[in-house]
Order: structure tokens, then C-alpha cells, then sequence
């Protein structure tokens, strides 16, 4: 037999061209490239909700805004706040949901839920809560005695007549909510000046205590020009008994600003207006102690601090 193709040793038949066994080699590539993404994919449905809240502090009477970052690709997020719809905005630039929104001053202290609701990319509804605690405010206990004219604290049977036609015209302008947002960035004041009055302080006219100022006063005379605080539609540019020559500004979703005691209107209902524009001259029509402006923000339905929103820092 030929000695190439037989085994001494062992007798059997040998091949010639047979390679040494090779050892084993892990497919190390394949099996990171695979764990790597086992482990991203896993992260991304991990990914947690990230709600916040400017300011971290929740007072009664003041503004907030909700921020949040979904853990996925949304197409829709709105929200239930204190029994209040929000509907949220999405910002490219930080890849965030936004919505502003408040506290009525009769808030107590305690905790609060916000409950988010998504529709993402994928189809795909998303739910979430975050609990906020909400603090007590402290608002000046000054008790402002001022003197109006009678008609403003014993009003005639004709008085009250037109008292209550006024009172039927802000039912139903100021308690509206448009869906599309419009304001945009930061809220300005609407003149520049000093403030004589704050909004929570207890009034006291002609020795008849009234509700607390549900706004912000500015000492201007009669005459000085009023801006818009931010982008809107002229929701109400009237004389109300009250308030007097008045302009309310819908600024989209519930938020609202009012200008009141005017002595010149400029805007009429249906304008649009953009922050800085001039809406009106300021005076002392309806229940004034004397020429100055009064400020309210009003978000579906409970007034705000005014002084507080200025001092939100908004996205666009």
C-alpha cells in the first residue's frame, strides 16, 4: 500500500490534503453589533416621561408652564389640568411639548395630578400622570379704602338692569376657549410705569368690602398709550359698566388679557394684534378712583397674577 495514503500508527487510511483542525473563533462582531442593538432598542422603549414645570414652584393664583418629553415620536399630546383641557405645542428647537396654563386663586395647598394623553408616530396611545404640589401664595393683606360714585355701590333698579347686561357679556366672551395658541414668547407690560395696585389685595369702596383685585394697576395718566402683551384676537373692545371702555385680547387655548378703564378704544372685536401694538389709550371710565390702567389675566375662566406671567420665560 502506498505509505502516502496509510497510517503507521494507526492503520487506517490517511488524506493527504486534510488541513489541521482550525480553533474556534467567536463571531465577536456579529455578537456586539447584535447586543448593541438588543440594548438600544431596549433603552428606547425604556426611555421615561420627563414632565417640568416653570416655575418648580406652584403657587395659587399664578401661571405655569408644563413642559414635557415623551418617550417616543408623538404626533399629539394634550392634558387634563385641575379640570382644565391643555392641549400642548410641539418645539423642534428643543424637542419638547409645551402648554401654559395656571392655578385659580381658590386653590387650597396639596398634591395635584397632571394627566397626559399621546397619540404617537407609531399609532400608539401613550398615557401618563405627574404629580405637582401646589403652595399657598402670600398675597399683601392691605385693605385699600377707596370712594366711587354711589351708582358703583348702591346701583337704581336701571343701574342693575344694565349691571346685569354687562355681566351676560362676559359670561360669554371671557369664559371661551379657542383651540390654536397665539401668543408667542414672553408676555410684556403694556406700558412702562410703576404699579400702584397688586393683584390678591382686598378692596374696601365707599366702606363696602369687595372680592379681592383680580389684577395688576398701573399708575399712567390719562391719555397714555396701551400695548398688547402679546399676539391675539380682539375678543372684546366695549364699554361695560364697570370696567368701563375695556379690550379683551384672546391670546389662544383659554388665556386671556384685559385692558380696563380706558379712554380711547383703538381695536375693534375681530382684530388681530401683535405684542407691542397699540390697542387703546388709558383714563378712568367705569368704577375708577382716577385715571390709571388695570391689567387682568384670565385663563379659562380664573384670573392670574399678571406680575407673574410677566415674569415667565415662553417659548415661541
Amino acid at each position: 500500500m502506498n505509505p502516502l495514503f496509510f497510517s503507521e500508527r494507526t492503520g487506517s487510511p490517511r488524506n493527504p490534503w486534510k488541513q489541521p483542525p482550525r480553533p474556534f473563533r467567536p463571531r465577536t462582531g456579529i455578537y456586539c453589533l447584535a447586543l448593541t442593538f438588543l440594548f438600544v432598542t431596549t433603552a428606547a422603549y425604556a426611555l421615561p416621561w420627563t414632565v417640568q414645570s416653570q416655575p418648580t414652584r406652584l403657587l395659587n393664583g399664578a401661571p405655569v408652564l408644563f413642559q414635557v418629553k415623551a418617550p417616543a415620536k408623538l404626533d399629539s399630546l394634550t392634558g387634563t389640568w385641575l379640570g382644565h383641557p391643555l392641549t400642548f405645542t410641539y418645539s423642534p428647537s428643543t424637542k419638547t411639548w409645551f402648554a401654559l396654563a395656571g392655578v385659580g386663586i381658590e386653590t387650597k395647598p396639596g398634591k395635584y395630578t397632571l394627566e397626559l394623553d399621546a397619540e404617537s408616530a407609531a399609532q400608539k396611545n401613550l398615557k401618563f400622570t405627574r404629580t405637582f404640589i401646589v403652595a399657598r401664595a402670600t398675597y399683601p393683606k392691605i385693605k385699600v379704602n377707596l370712594a366711587v360714585e354711589k351708582k358703583f355701590t348702591e346701583p337704581t333698579p336701571d343701574q342693575l338692569k344694565q349691571i346685569d347686561e354687562a355681566k351676560k357679556v362676559k359670561d360669554d366672551y371671557l369664559n371661551r376657549v379657542t383651540l390654536d395658541r397665539e401668543w408667542r414668547g414672553n408676555f410684556a407690560a403694556p406700558v412702562d410705569a410703576p404699579t400702584s395696585d397688586v393683584f390678591g389685595s382686598q378692596r374696601i369702596f365707599n366702606g363696602v368690602a369687595q372680592r379681592p383685585h383680580f389684577g395688576l394697576d398701573y399708575r399712567v395718566p390719562t391719555g397714555t398709550p396701551v400695548a398688547a402683551m402679546n399676539d391675539g384676537t380682539i375678543l372684546l373692545a366695549r364699554f361695560l359698566y364697570f370696567e368701563g371702555n375695556c379690550v379683551a385680547i384672546d391670546h389662544g387655548q383659554g388665556f386671556l388679557t384685559l385692558y380696563f378703564h380706558l379712554s380711547e378704544l383703538h381695536v375693534k372685536e375681530g382684530d388681530p394684534v401683535k405684542r407691542g401694538q397699540e390697542i387703546g389709550l388709558s383714563g378712568g371710565t367705569g368704577r375708577a378712583t382716577g385715571p390709571h390702567l388695570h391689567v387682568a389675566a384670565r385663563w379659562q375662566g380664573t384670573y392670574l397674577d399678571p406680575a407673574r406671567l410677566l415674569s415667565l420665560t415662553l417659548p415661541k
